[in-house]
């Protein structure tokens, strides 16, 4: 079998990956924290671990690979937005659950296998801070349960942080109550007004960090194979995470750490709190879901990606040169290709080179373009639709592709009534209605191409490069 390398966050390394069970692969990512809409920011970790997770599936089959992306319906801001609509956390989170589903399925995205959501295990997170406070790796002041640090010797590890570090950190809430200021809030009680819970410690809420573990442990089990996330979460988040799960179980939390880098503008990390975000549905409204998915992993997933209109632009040019040729070869049937077999694929098994992969589609059409006989346009065309298959591309007709179709049938059938119009205008050698007819397309956005196989049509903002 072929192996996957991946760079492991926990030694800072490239290791093969190897999982504990070739029959259960486990990868676990955190997922939104549901108060808003997301932003292009928030995209990049959802279609980097989608590209791992089909390149899993093609190594240790579908049915072996479990993918859990949690769902965050309870958290500060979520209270505060909830406050200030006037209404239940569970209206605000249940739509904004919705438009993330939303919008990241316009990304192409595979819907994770489990999705679970921290409300709904509320009574594992108590269970969870028992266990914690009964091996000596919790307490109880002030209401609040805390995770006592200096009683996990290995705490700082993933992040190669110290303790005076981290208490000296601005992330670090200081309060009289904890141990050591670097301590972390497992429960919390309830604000007037707020959520609650009960629980062996008053009313409340779980802290942030707990949830995840919980909801790892009860879906995953005690140790997972992979887990990921954007780089930003590796302190306090993964490294909270780490101490929980082992404090709880005395075994490996996560075998491999996975941490995708930041989306940047101008050098700074894409954030609402920085207010520099552009959210994904409203850039959906402009640019296709591939054209966005395909920038997200232009640059490799470990680096810093900078946002910015060029980036998409060459995206969106990168993907209509692809078309084209599948475009040009509509009527070629592609022979079954084992995506395994692609360069693309080795590309993937190098740490999830994605831009040696996207490449390699681009050296793939060229084949395809180049090909001299039906037997090899077969072959060639079928490996570059596998090899867009691992990354989530390549997934529209090429003919819909550049119609630029967005779900409006009507305008699309109007535009097949005025070429039926122009077609029979040109029959009758009435040519001053077919000139009018096709700057009457003209005006509205759409180009015509009259070709031996009949007129095909084109939205202008779709055209391939070589013909606007």
């Amino acid at each position: 079998m072929k192996t996957l390398s991946l760079h492991n966050t926990l030694g800072g390394k490239l290791e093969p990956f190897v999982p504990a069970d070739p029959r259960r692969v486990t990868m676990y990512v955190c997922g939104p924290t549901v108060y808003n809409f997301v932003h292009i920011g928030n995209g990049r970790p959802v279609v980097v671990f989608d590209v791992l997770f089909r390149v899993l599936r093609a190594l240790y089959g579908a049915e072996h690979v479990i993918y859990a992306r949690n769902i965050t319906d309870v958290d500060d801001k979520i209270n505060k937005a909830a406050a200030d609509n006037g209404e239940d956390i569970g209206v605000l989170t249940a739509r904004y659950t919705a438009a993330f589903h939303e919008d990241v399925a316009r990304l192409g995205t595979l819907p994770p296998t489990l999705e679970p959501r921290a409300t709904e295990h509320i009574g594992q997170m108590i269970a969870l801070i028992e266990s914690l406070i009964a091996r000596g790796h919790a307490y109880v002041a002030a209401d609040h349960a805390l995770y006592d640090v200096r009683s996990y010797p290995e705490y700082g590890r993933l992040s190669g942080r110290s303790l005076d570090d981290m208490r000296a950190g601005a992330r670090v809430e200081v309060a009289d109550y904890k141990r050591d200021p670097a301590d972390f809030v497992l429960w919390k009680p309830a604000r007037p007004g707020e959520p609650a819970w009960p629980s062996p410690w008053g009313p409340g809420r779980p802290g942030w960090h707990l949830e995840c573990s919980a909801m790892i442990e009860t879906h995953l089990g005690a140790t997972i194979d992979i887990h990921g996330g954007g780089h930003d979460l590796v302190f306090p988040h993964h490294e909270n995470e780490i101490a929980q799960g082992c404090g709880a179980h005395g075994v490996e939390y996560a075998r491999y750490w996975v941490h995708n880098g930041h989306v940047t503008v101008d050098g700074e990390k894409m954030s609402k709190s920085l207010r520099n975000f552009r959210l994904l549905r409203d850039l959906l409204e402009v640019y296709p879901g591939e054209v966005l998915r395909l920038a997200l992993l232009a640059r490799h997933y470990r680096a810093p990606l900078n946002f910015s209109e060029r980036g998409l632009e060459q995206a969106r040019n990168s993907l209509n040169s692809l078309y084209r040729v599948l475009r040009d070869h509509a009527d070629t049937t592609a022979t079954p290709a084992d995506v395994r077999d692609t360069a693309a694929f080795a590309a993937l098994l190098d740490d999830l080179n994605t831009p040696g992969a996207i490449a390699e589609l681009h050296r793939l059409a060229d084949a395809l373009a180049a090909a001299d006989t039906p037997d090899q346009a077969a072959r060639r065309k079928a490996e570059l639709l596998a090899a867009g298959d691992l990354l989530g591309l390549l997934q529209q007709d090429p003919i819909e592709w550049f119609q630029g179709d967005t779900g409006d049938g009507a305008a699309t059938e109007w535009v097949e009534e005025r070429i039926a119009e122009r077609q029979a205008a040109r029959k009758a050698r009435d040519f001053a209605r077919s000139d009018a007819i096709r700057d009457e397309l003209a005006a509205a956005g759409i180009q015509l191409e009259d070709t031996a196989e009949g007129t095909r049509w084109h939205r202008a903002e779709a055209m391939p490069t070589d013909q606007v």
